[in-house]
């Protein structure tokens, strides 16, 4: 018989508060695709950066190819022929494309590096310019580039860390036919998703984790998604209510806004107009790269270049208004990258409050220039609580959580400030499905109240869950609306390719 590519005995990891991983085993035959299945901090990225070497264990051993091994650092576990993308990237905004995969190919030089790239980019279908600074790359183009620096390495274990979070369902289909030539030629991948009909569809293997330890091996093409669900979480997510909105007055109206890219690498908003009302959910769908981050910069206030009168909040122009005096308006916004601009990785969740929410807590939580932590901390305490987050509490730092638990908390803070307007992008990226349906629940509760809601995301299928109505952004132009009961995937799929028809639209 032939021998398992990898073997995990009693893998344990604990840190100060809680332990990640709990005697931990688990068995990857090559060429298998084998799925790691678990809510959020379920212990599944503790446990794929210590076969990866970027953490070392308290307890147990790892076999590779039926050898003890000791990886110690990602260097030697590329020398062995193990591979990761990360779900936070490991990329150095300040170097190219190119610069940064060749970091991890030092035997090549940058032009063959560059070739590689380019070739590899085309054989995939994951679109990338290898002399971009990744500075100017939207998220969902950061994580072709981790694909293909992870692909150019020819692993013979490939570890994905939510590769499709970011991804068109067009994309995912050339992933997966990637995914599926690797396995066929003995590669075996290790993949982290919470789409559960992903894993159904590319895995033959799947372990679960729930706390930290294992509570199931299976099959995942012979069970269903609340099957799944079941062993994930103990329980089926919770259906959404969609009820008819009950539509106010425009309370977001952006009207022929065009901006000119801030870099050579961004892209040019051209003659975009919107209207959110009151009590409705908006929904942008687009690939990653096609104006979405400087759409939402100017929305935000962060880009304070729009020309006058292009946005409004209710009747106020606040085209020129930075984001502090939009979040007097009522504005609140929850950026795509988590850390850096939705939470300060170093500070404590309570701290991360003072981001947004100065205004609101200025006279509980500011007496004489000192800030009252106490109140800080009840404060965000009550987030955590209502949001179900898996923290240390309050006084947490934020770099300390799982990708999807920072999601919640920062989904969280800014609902709990009762926005007038939510604007949110790719709300549920990384997190479970128990959790994604808990924001989309908060969403829909949101509207339901009366906000106005703005939604970006590359998931189509949340987008066709919460949505009243749906746009397409493409090379900078914005689709006409349509409502969510007309709109299909095929429809939305081609749009993203910037070919729809006004016609098509008013006479669907």
């Amino acid at each position: 018989m032939t021998s398992p590519r990898l073997q995990l005995e009693g893998i344990t990891k604990r840190y100060p508060g809680v332990v990640a991983n709990s005697d931990v085993s688990l068995t990857v035959m090559p060429g298998e695709t084998h799925a790691v299945l678990g809510e959020n901090g379920a212990g599944k990225s503790t446990l794929m950066k210590i076969i990866y070497g970027a953490i070392k264990p308290d307890a147990g051993r790892m076999l590779l190819n039926g050898q003890n091994m000791q990886i110690r650092s990602p260097k030697e576990a590329r020398a062995n022929g193990i591979s990761m993308v990360f779900q936070h990237f490991n990329l150095f905004d300040t170097m190219t494309v190119a610069e940064n995969v060749w970091l991890g190919l030092t035997r090549s030089s940058l032009e063959q590096v560059t070739a590689s790239i380019v070739a590899k980019a085309a054989e995939y279908g994951l679109d990338i310019d290898p002399a971009r600074p990744v500075h100017t790359l939207s998220v969902g183009e950061m994580q072709r580039v981790e694909i293909i620096r992870a692909l150019l390495t020819r692993p013979e274990l490939l570890i994905l860390d939510e590769p499709t979070s970011v991804l068109t369902p067009q994309a995912v289909e050339k992933l997966f036919v990637v995914l599926k030539k690797l396995a066929s030629e003995g590669c075996s991948i290790l993949y982290i998703s919470h789409k559960l009909h992903e894993i159904r569809e590319l895995c033959n293997a799947c372990t679960v984790l729930r706390g930290g330890k294992v509570t199931g091996v299976c099959n995942p093409s012979q069970e269903s998604n609340a099957s799944l669900s079941r062993m994930m979480i103990g329980a089926e997510p919770p259906q959404l209510t969609h009820q008819q909105p009950k539509l106010g007055a425009p309370v977001l109206r952006v009207q022929n806004l065009s901006l000119a890219r801030e870099d050579q690498f961004g892209v040019d908003l051209d003659g975009i107009s919107l209207q959110v009302r009151a009590g409705e959910v908006v929904g942008i769908a687009g690939v990653s790269g096609n104006g979405q981050k400087e759409l939402l910069y100017a929305l935000s206030g962060e880009d304070a270049r729009s020309s006058t009168g292009s946005i409004l909040i209710d009747e106020a122009d606040v085209s020129a208004l930075h984001p502090g005096s939009r979040r007097r308006l009522g504005l609140h916004f929850v950026p795509e990258e988590r850390l850096g601009r939705g939470a300060v990785p170093t500070l404590s969740l309570a701290h991360n409050l003072l981001l947004t929410r100065n205004e609101s807590i200025s006279h509980a939580g500011f007496a004489g220039g000192w800030i009252r932590v106490g109140e800080l901390e009840t404060h965000a305490a009550s987030i955590i609580r209502r949001f179900k987050v898996k923290a240390g509490g309050p006084r947490a730092v934020a770099r300390s959580l799982s990708g999807g638990n920072l999601q919640k908390y920062i989904v969280g803070r800014e609902i709990d400030a009762n926005p007038k307007l939510f604007i949110v992008s790719q709300p549920t990226w990384g997190v479970d499905v128990g959790a994604a349906a808990q924001i989309r629940g908060e969403i829909l509760a949101l509207r339901d109240a009366g906000c106005a809601v703005l939604v970006v995301s590359e998931e189509l299928e949340e987008l066709f869950e919460v949505s009243d109505r749906l746009h397409v952004i493409a090379r900078g132009r914005l689709s006409p609306s349509v409502p969510i009961g007309q709109a299909t995937v095929e429809k939305i799929g081609e749009w993203m390719s910037g070919l729809w028809n006004q016609l098509e639209v008013a006479h669907a």
